[in-house]
C-alpha cells in the first residue's frame, strides 16, 4: 500500500502530466502544478528540485502506463491485426482530448525538440515504446524486414490525423482517418 508521501508525489506527477498535456511543458509552472495537485508549495520542492526532474517523472509514469497497457493487450488480444486495430482505436476513443490539446506524446516531443533536445531524447522513449511494440505486431503478421518502416508509417499516419483534426477541429476527420488506417492494416494483413 502506497505511503502518504508516495500518494502526494503521485498527485504532483498526475497534475503535471495533465498540465503538460493541456498547456505544454514550457507554459506550465510549479505554481500551476501545486494548484492542480492541491499540495503546499514546499511539497513540490521536496520531491522535485527542478521542472526537468518533474518532467522525467511524468515520462516514467507515462511509460509505466503504456507498458502495462501494451502488456495487457498482448495477453488478452490474440491476433496481431486486432492488437494494431486496438492501438488505432485509442485515437477515436480520445477524440475530445485530442481536439483540445493534440497528442500528448507528439505535442511534448515537438515542444521539447525546438529548444530542449536533451529532454526531447527522453520524451522520445514514449514513441520508441509504441514503435517497438507496433513493429513486433507487424513482424507477427509476417513483415519481418519491413516491420520498423511500417511501424513508423502507422505512427506518422496517426500523428498526422490527430494534428489535422485538431487544426480544423473536425472530429469526423479523425473518425474517417482511423477507419482508413484500419483498412490499410487489414490490407497488409491480407497480403502478408
Amino acid at each position: 500500500m502506497p505511503s502518504k508521501s508516495d500518494k502526494t508525489r503521485q498527485r504532483i506527477v498526475d497534475a503535471a502530466n495533465q498540465l503538460f498535456c493541456k498547456k505544454g511543458y514550457n507554459r506550465t509552472s510549479f505554481s500551476d502544478v501545486v494548484g492542480m495537485a492541491d499540495v503546499p508549495r514546499g511539497n513540490i520542492y521536496y520531491y522535485f528540485k527542478t521542472k526537468d526532474e518533474l518532467l522525467r517523472a511524468v515520462i516514467r509514469h507515462r511509460l509505466e502506463i503504456t507498458n502495462t497497457m501494451l502488456g495487457e493487450w498482448n495477453r488478452t488480444i490474440a491476433q496481431p491485426l486486432d492488437r494494431l486495430e486496438r492501438f488505432v482505436q485509442i485515437m477515436y476513443d480520445s477524440t475530445p482530448a485530442l481536439l483540445q490539446s493534440g497528442c500528448p506524446m507528439g505535442s511534448l516531443n515537438m515542444e521539447l525538440g525546438k529548444e530542449r533536445g536533451e529532454l526531447q531524447n527522453e520524451a522520445r522513449q514514449l514513441f520508441d515504446t509504441f514503435q517497438r511494440w507496433i513493429a513486433n505486431q507487424f513482424t507477427d503478421l509476417g513483415y519481418r524486414d519491413e516491420s520498423r518502416e511500417l511501424s513508423l508509417q502507422l505512427l506518422a499516419r496517426g500523428q498526422g490525423a490527430i494534428l489535422m483534426a485538431q487544426v480544423y477541429q473536425d472530429p469526423g476527420f479523425l473518425e474517417r482517418s482511423t477507419k482508413e488506417i484500419n483498412r490499410w492494416l487489414e490490407t497488409l494483413a491480407r497480403y502478408a
